[in-house]
């Protein structure tokens, strides 16, 4: 039962990771009609926006300090971040260790306009182009961006630390009623997975509560009689893919501290998410985030040694095979509307 458990936990990590991609992949389809295989790559734009305010954070100046000398006697010379000259050094050190936290805030206006970018300057040009035509070219787009983040960053994963209080495991395993240390779990794949269901949430908020969204609802679902009642639909559509754009950045600004960022981080996970938005019915925002926990838990329980033991290189397949058997036996997805994707 606690092995049964840990795997649900890393199914729920893996699957809160696909989930959020996948919510984004799909409001653009939902809203545009556009197969974005940039996607991903917007993913990984937000975790190296966790890298650079790391650094920016640890910017420093160099000093003469007179408590310390060498060998020699001569007082040494130290790095100081500038944020202990503006903030002091307690409240600069914890500045700095809550650098990936804090960085959700500094990649929301960028990946705003980072999706708003590729929207209007590209990607508004192949609207009524054919599929095979969209994933083409936001495939290019996403190499270009991949090979920008290796020129600067360089081709090495950057470990970026999750804030000190968070590192280490949690007993889950006692929590529960089981003895203790069964079940230890990292915290800071608790605080993902609850960080992406408050996410989730507030986008399903966002559609469900707010004109702007219900007006977006149903333009997914009729865009021409929304357009005849004189609401600029296409602008709308333009918001949204910001703000799909904005939630694969912070889904990855928050999981550079489990897989440190790379400059193909951004690949390995637009392919399963687009799986899962396949298996969960394309255009279905519910779907996608079913579909993403679902195949997470999967693949979790297919990479137990007990059953790659009886199937050897199961969990690499098992998503793929799962997406094989929904297209052949209900194309539309779980929870995708009846005609989609069934032509």
């Amino acid at each position: 039962m606690d092995a049964i458990i840990l795997q649900i936990l890393n199914g729920l990590d893996k699957g809160s990771a696909y989930a959020l991609i996948a919510l984004g992949l799909t409001l653009i389809f939902g809203t545009l009609g556009v197969v974005n295989f940039a996607h991903g790559a917007l993913f990984m734009i937000g975790a190296f926006c966790a890298v650079t305010l790391s650094r920016i954070l640890t910017w420093s100046y160099t000093v003469i300090d007179e408590t310390k000398t060498d060998f020699l006697g001569n007082p040494l010379k130290v790095e100081v971040p500038y944020v202990h000259g503006l903030f002091g050094q307690a409240t600069g050190d914890a500045i700095i260790d809550w650098a990936v936290p804090l960085s959700i805030l500094f990649s929301i206006p960028i990946m705003l306009f980072v999706g708003y970018a590729m929207e209007r300057g590209l990607i508004k040009h192949f609207y009524k182009r054919p599929h095979a035509d969209q994933i083409l070219v936001t495939f290019g787009l996403a190499i270009v961006l991949q090979e920008i983040i290796k020129y600067f960053y360089g081709a090495n994963p950057i470990p970026t630390p999750a804030p000190e209080v968070f590192t280490g495991s949690f007993d889950f395993g006692a929590m529960v009623g089981f003895e203790a240390n069964q079940i230890i779990y990292p915290y800071w794949r608790l605080v993902y997975f609850g960080f992406a269901a408050v996410i989730i949430g507030a986008v399903f908020a966002f559609l469900q509560f707010t004109t702007f969204g219900m007006v977006v609802r149903a333009g997914m679902a009729d865009r021409e009689t929304v357009g005849l009642l004189g609401i600029n639909i296409d602008k709308r559509f333009t918001i949204m893919f910001g703000i799909a754009a904005a939630v694969a950045g912070v889904a990855g600004v928050m999981y550079a501290p489990i897989n440190s960022p790379n400059y193909h981080m951004g690949m390995d996970f637009l392919v399963l998410s687009f799986v899962v938005v396949v298996v969960g019915g394309m255009g279905s925002l519910p779907g996608a985030v079913l579909a993403g926990f679902l195949l997470g838990i999967l693949e979790s329980f297919a990479s137990m040694s007990a059953v790659i033991d009886l199937l050897p290189g199961i969990n690499q397949i098992i998503i793929y095979l799962v997406a094989i058997i929904i297209l052949l036996t209900r194309p539309r997805g779980l929870m995708g509307r009846k005609g989609v994707m069934e032509d």
